[in-house]
Parts: C-alpha cells; sequence; structure tokens
C-alpha cells in the first residue's frame, strides 16, 4: 500500500513507519521539522494547517492513518485545534485526494467525554470521521507502551526508586505500541471491514488493577515497589503543583488527573477488531520487560 501518516514522527508513528516498512509498504508522512532520508519513507514538510501541504500528503495515497493529536492542553481550545480541527482538516484533504481508506486514532478517553477536555475533543473527532462519508475504521486504544514512550517512562522512574504513585482503585488495558501499529495498517488495508470502532487490548480479559499493572512495572524493573493510590483530590493537587513547577511541560495536569481517576479503562470486548483481522502479540509481561530494557540500553532509566 501507499500510505499518508500524521503524527509518523512521534511515538505511536514512528512504529507504525518500522511495521510499514518491514511490510513493504510506502510511506508518505507530515513532518515539522528536517527529517533524515529514509528508503520507501517520503517525508512532506508542514503540518495540519496546511491545506496545500496536506493535498501533497494524501496525493496517491491508498490509505490514510491519522495518529496526530493532542494529550495535553491548556484549554479547551488547544485540545480542539490539535484533535478536532486536524482531524478535520486531513477528512478534508482524504476526501478531495481520493484516498480510500482513513483509519483515525482516538482513545478510550472518548467513551467518557464529560469527564476531560481531552476525551470530549476526541469524542468531537470520532464524530467527524463517522460523518464524512468516507471508508472509515476508529481506533480507541487504551494505555500505550513501548520502546521510545515518555509518558510512561515517568512510571519507569518511579517503580526504579520503590514507590509507584498510582490512581485511585480502578482498572485499565495495555497494548504494546507494535501490536497497535500492527493494527492500524491492518485497518488501511482497502480490503479490511469498514465502519468499525474498535477498542483494541493486549489480550488481558478484563485488563488490570492499578496494583496489578504497578507490580509488573516492579517486575520489568526488577523492584518490588511499594504502591499507593492516591485519592482524585490528592492526584488534582499533585497536577497543580506539576504546572507551577514545570508549567507547559508538566505531565500531570487537571484534564488529565481527572481522566486518570476514572475507575473503568477496560477495552470493551465486545469492540475488538474481528480475530481474522489481527490479534495481539505481546503480552504484558515481554512488553514491560522489553521497554525497561530499552530504556536502559538508551540511557532514559
Amino acid at each position: 500500500m501507499r500510505v499518508a501518516l500524521t503524527g509518523g514522527t512521534g511515538f505511536v508513528g514512528s512504529h507504525v513507519i518500522d511495521h510499514a516498512l518491514a511490510a513493504g509498504h510506502d510511506i508518505l508522512a507530515l513532518t515539522r521539522r528536517d527529517q533524515a532520508p529514509r528508503t520507501g519513507v517520503t517525508w512532506v514538510a508542514g503540518d495540519l494547517e496546511q491545506p496545500a501541504t496536506l493535498k501533497r500528503l494524501v496525493e496517491g495515497a491508498d490509505a490514510v492513518i491519522h495518529v496526530a493529536g493532542v494529550i495535553n492542553a491548556p484549554d479547551a481550545a488547544g485540545f480542539a485545534q490539535g484533535n478536532v480541527a486536524g482531524t478535520l482538516a486531513m477528512l478534508a484533504a482524504a476526501t478531495a485526494g481520493g484516498a480510500k481508506r482513513f483509519v483515525h486514532v482516538s482513545s478510550l478517553a472518548a467513551r467518557e467525554p464529560k469527564l476531560s477536555l481531552y476525551g470530549a475533543s476526541k469524542a468531537r473527532s470520532e464524530a467527524l470521521v463517522q460523518g464524512s462519508g468516507l471508508d472509515w475504521a476508529i481506533v480507541r486504544p487504551p494505555a500505550v507502551y513501548g520502546p521510545g514512550d515518555r509518558e510512561t517512562l515517568e512510571l519507569f522512574r518511579m517503580a526504579r526508586h520503590r514507590l509507584l504513585i498510582m490512581p485511585p482503585r480502578g482498572r485499565l488495558s495495555l497494548i504494546h505500541v507494535g501490536d497497535l501499529a500492527r493494527l492500524l495498517l491492518a485497518l488501511a488495508d482497502p480490503a479490511a471491514p469498514s465502519g468499525l470502532t474498535i477498542e483494541c487490548d493486549d489480550g488481558h480479559p478484563g485488563g488490570y488493577s492499578h496494583r496489578e499493572f504497578g507490580r509488573a512495572l516492579g517486575a520489568a524493573i526488577g523492584t518490588r515497589p511499594a504502591i499507593l493510590a492516591a485519592p482524585a483530590p490528592l492526584l488534582k493537587l499533585a497536577a497543580r503543583a506539576d504546572r507551577l513547577v514545570r508549567r507547559d511541560k508538566a505531565k500531570l495536569t487537571p484534564d488529565r488527573a481527572a481522566y486518570f481517576s476514572h475507575r473503568d479503562w477496560v477495552a470493551n470486548p465486545r469492540l475488538a477488531a474481528p480475530p481474522s483481522l489481527w490479534a495481539p502479540k505481546v503480552d504484558a509481561v515481554r512488553g514491560l520487560k522489553e521497554t525497561a530494557d530499552w530504556y536502559r540500553a538508551k540511557g532514559w532509566l
């Protein structure tokens, strides 16, 4: 296939490129910065606010995989610009360019649009995709981890120091970034089923409690950390402190604190991908250990 990709320089998108090239596909990837040449990848300079750039991005593409989005923003307008307007711009480009397929990366947060500004923006982006008239598929990943991820890195670092501060009691699903990349590419195939909203995970029934996840992180690092379940008010207070200290680089924002405090971020098995299309290959034990080893090799831990 010839695939147009947004977010190709980020965590998930970079793995999509790796898997696409390994499968023999050609990639047209949007980038804001100069990138090193790579066989099989055509870098298209620009961003989601440039219609002419997006026209070049989708030219001749069989499918569009829209990964780019905003997970942190100071206000609702920031989320709307990154997640809603950006999706609308890509839908317009795909429609005008004649792409046969549009794969949209959303989030489980879209299930609870009243809980966070992030979730609300993802729900609005899903509605745009569903009403686009294109041949579409939507993927709602749970917590994504793997080599190169800077978000989960914070938890690995806490586990190394033997104290993990986790959200209130609840459950979550996980997915390794390599498995997610394979799913996105499978859905990009013009022969794949259309009109699907998929909630994917690593195949672990019922997901993981926060304590189980914490123990798995410790095992991957080689420690047995104490696990502290922080109540929602404490998370909100920590988010304000993080914003004061790290300002726009804060990892724990008030919006994310609200999201983390929700008790059910388990993928719905009724919305699983058809087994004939895709199945996960990486379980948490193997995946977290592989991720920890990668962090160490890169000097991140």
